[in-house]
């Protein structure tokens, strides 16, 4: 049975624990240079309506790497552009590839498309969630500090997909998160609420607060995003008056923990959500973090292509 990848919450604990482990033995085989193609002759579609650098980078080197072939495309190149159906497209892709990914707008255009295709459909990033990007942040705080358990995550800006990712991943993982955003730009509701109910269950914890600086106290992980995310560009210079008082800097890092970690999705407007030199201390594992999408992606594409096959 197809397994699609929609959402933190379309995988368990124990998946996403053994999504870590993959990634962990996948990154070990790279860097010591043996051959591993788990997905020799496979294929995957890629459809962008977002531009992307990491994203789009990271899955096709992947996947040629792991021995497949990914097809980039656009709805410039695809007849959707015409008028054909999300469902036609999905079903004939489906007959031609093994997995879909798709990085766009709307989240019910992926889901649509999944509703549709036979294959797995892979989440690259909607306006509502941003899947991988988070599992990646996991396994990159678990390579880091050894543990996920009693980890305190401290989120601090815009509450937009990787806001909501976060609260997904901390419903079923466990661990400690905090959210400060401005009034008005607060991470979905429903989610928000819901996530904060299933984290009691899982022995975690959710809490938001309006105060950036009360959020970070203590925290292991300072994490922030670009407040103008993709299709917000021409309300960025506006954004600059709610988002002031929400850069992470030094007078932030020293109300948390001593040995925190700084983290960023990337791409990153220094002096606006980070500050420059924060950005480029010893803290930061930005780039660390980014390496890590093409690792934990080849773990993902893994999954759930040849769990695919076994239906």
């Amino acid at each position: 049975m197809k397994k699609d990848l929609l959402s933190i919450r379309d995988l368990t604990k124990a998946e996403i624990n053994n999504l870590i482990k993959l990634t962990s033995e996948v990154k070990k085989k790279q860097n010591q240079k043996v051959p591993y193609t788990p997905l020799k002759g496979k294929t995957m579609a890629m459809i962008f309506h977002k531009v992307s650098t990491r994203t789009r980078v990271s899955f096709q080197v992947g996947l040629f790497q792991l021995g497949g072939l990914a097809l980039d495309l656009s709805t410039n190149n695809l007849q959707l552009s015409k008028g054909e159906t999300l469902a036609d497209t999905a079903k004939v892709l489906s007959r031609y590839v093994d997995a879909i990914l798709i990085r766009t707008y709307k989240h019910s255009f992926i889901e649509e498309i999944a509703a549709y295709a036979s294959v797995p459909v892979i989440n690259g990033l909607t306006d509502l969630l941003h899947p991988i990007q988070i599992l990646s942040d996991l396994f990159t705080i678990k390579e880091k500090k050894g543990t996920l358990d009693d980890i305190k995550v401290a989120y601090i800006g815009d509450g937009n997909n990787i806001a909501n990712s976060w609260l997904n991943a901390c419903a079923l993982m466990g661990f400690y998160l905090t959210i400060s955003s401005p009034k008005g730009f607060e991470p979905n509701i429903s989610i928000l609420e819901q996530a904060t109910l299933d984290a009691e269950e899982s022995g975690g914890k959710i809490s938001f607060t309006y105060d950036p600086k009360e959020a970070v106290v203590d925290a292991d992980i300072l994490y922030t995003d670009v407040w103008a995310s993709l299709g917000q560009e021409n309300e960025r210079e506006n954004r600059k008056r709610f988002f002031s008082g929400y850069q992470i800097n030094k007078e932030f890092l020293a109300l948390a923990n001593k040995n925190a970690l700084v983290m960023h999705c990337l791409p990153v407007h220094r002096g606006e959500e980070i500050a420059a030199d924060v950005l480029e201390s010893r803290q930061s594992i930005v780039y660390d973090q980014a390496e890590n999408r093409l690792h934990l992606q080849k773990a993902v594409m893994i999954k759930l292509i040849l769990n695919d096959e076994k239906k």
